[in-house]
């Protein structure tokens, strides 16, 4: 009687642990906000996957990566601005580098997806996924480095 007593609290104690690691925060409301239907419409499919999917794009396949004029990056599904040329760096690593993004328009989040917490970045209007921030970025300036992915960027030239 004693080990069923046992392994019934055992057992009780793993199904608490599993449900408190599983509660889920409560999810944040932006000011754009559509259906996965609606974007699907809006979108291009690569542009879907990274935005709304928290995909990655292949590195070096975009051509924004080796774009230096000067303007704004602004979100490719609400056209929030996100990040201003003068803030773009060569990070070598095949996706659109930024130092730092415009004011209140990007939200870091955490992601787990690999395994590991890694600080995500997101347009803070509609919540798309624009990719992840690291500590590896320039150090004569702030030390960041915001790896975009390009799909998630519009290039809108300054005139």
């Amino acid at each position: 009687m004693k080990k069923i007593a046992s392994l019934f609290v055992l057992v009780l104690m793993i199904s608490c642990v599993g449900n408190a690691q599983n509660s889920s925060k409560e999810k944040k409301t932006y000011k754009v906000e559509k259906t996965e239907s609606e974007w699907k419409k809006l979108l291009s499919p690569s542009a879907f996957y990274v935005l709304i999917e928290a995909g990655t794009e292949r590195p070096f396949t975009s051509p924004l990566n080796k774009n230096y004029e000067k303007g704004t990056f602004v979100c490719a599904a609400c056209k929030t601005p996100l990040y201003k040329s003068e803030h773009k760096f060569d990070s070598g690593t095949g996706w659109p580098s930024f130092d730092r993004a415009i004011d209140e328009n990007v939200e870091l989040d955490v992601d787990y997806k690999i395994g590991y917490a890694r600080t995500e970045l997101k347009c803070n209007t509609c919540g798309g996924h624009l990719g992840h921030s690291f500590d590896d970025g320039p150090k004569d300036t702030t030390g960041k480095r915001h790896c975009i992915n390009g799909v998630a960027l519009e290039f809108i030239a300054k005139k």
